[in-house]
């Protein structure tokens, strides 16, 4: 018996510089938001989501970001 297709959820990969100097890479941004008249400032947005979030996990604060750019694959 066949399986049911399941959707595929497809990402793009940025670059993150903060503000300290420090950078993390490869990160993860769902493709749907980005493109369209802002291009790729959702990413920005989508990141500082994320930043938060494990900000709040760890008990440290977010980091500001610098500069964001897609990731070269």
């Amino acid at each position: 018996m066949a399986k049911k297709p399941t959707p595929r959820n497809e990402f793009v990969f940025f670059d993150v510089i903060y503000e300290d100097g420090s950078q993390r890479s490869n990160r993860r941004v769902p493709a749907d938001i980005l493109g369209g008249l802002d291009g790729d400032e959702p990413a920005k947005a989508e990141i500082q989501a994320q930043d938060r979030a494990i900000a709040e996990k760890s008990g440290m604060p977010p980091l500001a970001i610098k500069t964001i750019k897609r990731s070269k694959k």
